[in-house]
């Protein structure tokens, strides 16, 4: 397992709770691994990226992945920019609508398999995933 977050705290708990994955500080909006993987997670991140920013860090998801390889994100119910709080602090959130995730997807590579909007079974997520083409 490969890991990416740009907060070392973070990092910290990932280390602490799988010492034997591989852990690396980094922003995904820049992602340059040189490598591909079967898949990649971004979950409780993506969605604190600016549209633009997503639609470009999709692109450099799709090629780190291996042909076959899916991802898997989440993303807000539609398209939307908000400002919310965490621990009294500013967060924010963006996501595009459906048809443009997908669209965006399918200009690198990538066919949406799934796309769920505010999933109770995942605390009201909603959950994008999308596969590579062989």
């Amino acid at each position: 397992m490969t890991g990416l977050d740009f907060a070392p705290a973070m990092l910290d708990i990932a280390r602490s709770r799988w010492p034997d994955g591989d852990w690396r500080q980094g922003d995904m909006r820049k992602l340059d691994l040189g490598e591909t993987f079967e898949g990649i997670v971004a979950w409780d991140s993506f969605f604190h990226l600016t549209p633009q920013d997503q639609r470009a860090t999709l692109a450099r998801m799709a090629a780190h992945l291996a042909p076959g390889g899916s991802i898997l994100v989440t993303v807000g119910p539609d398209a939307s920019e908000a400002t919310g709080s965490v621990g009294g602090e500013a967060v924010y959130h963006a996501s595009l609508s459906p048809a443009d995730y997908a669209a965006c997807l399918e200009a690198c590579g990538l066919r949406m398999t799934g796309f769920l909007a505010e999933d109770p079974d995942t605390d009201k997520h909603s959950v994008l995933m999308a596969r590579k083409e062989d």
